[in-house]
């Protein structure tokens, strides 16, 4: 198929699609046909099932990260000998259980395997649930680096002290009382 199509099914930017043809880090094969158009040949993806490449990040600030990450979990499944079907890309902390694209993942019996860079990527707490559902439908969870720590956990708490301070203060001054919380953990106010 062509690419701008393989970009659009794949939820990706026709434009990133383009980028990682010429910078050589597409995660299906393509070429170059000679009348100039870029064909994706992605026949291969359906015979071990669909692998899909789910990247995320916490907040907006932090979305030029997002290729980077899709660019190592893309060489680590090919280096696999896997042919990824789909990359899915999406912006929000893992602590919302709103990410429409990653449960749209969890949600489509077609997707066998979904690979993700860190454990935190899909879930920054029970994220055994998760696993051990998908294992009971016969899908699986790839984690390429499970031993990754990630910062944004500190962003992840304070999210949490902010919503609990919603609640006791209302809405005026929660993130100014979890903001000061966190500043006081992190400075070792704690002993």
């Amino acid at each position: 198929m062509k690419l701008a199509e393989w970009a659009r099914r794949s939820g990706v930017h026709p434009q990133t699609a383009y980028r990682w043809f010429r910078e050589g880090t597409m995660p299906v094969p393509a070429r170059r046909l000679p009348s100039g158009t870029i064909m994706v040949d992605v026949a291969g993806g359906d015979t071990q099932g669909r692998v899909v490449v789910y990247a995320g990040v916490s907040s907006v600030d932090q979305r030029a990260d997002l290729d980077r990450q899709v660019a190592r979990v893309t060489a680590w499944v090919t280096g696999q000998d896997m042919v990824v079907s789909r990359v899915v890309t999406e912006v929000g902390p893992a602590l919302n259980g709103r990410r429409e694209r990653f449960l749209g993942l969890l949600r489509d019996p077609k997707v066998t395997t979904i690979v993700v860079e860190h454990r935190d990527r899909f879930a920054r707490f029970g994220g055994e649930y998760v696993e051990a559902v998908l294992a009971a439908q016969g899908r699986r969870l790839l984690v390429v680096d499970p031993a990754g720590v990630d910062d944004d956990l500190v962003r992840d708490v304070a999210e949490i002290l902010t919503g609990l301070c919603v609640r006791l203060y209302g809405r005026r001054g929660a993130a100014d009382r979890a903001s000061r919380a966190v500043a006081a953990a992190t400075a070792g106010d704690l002993s």
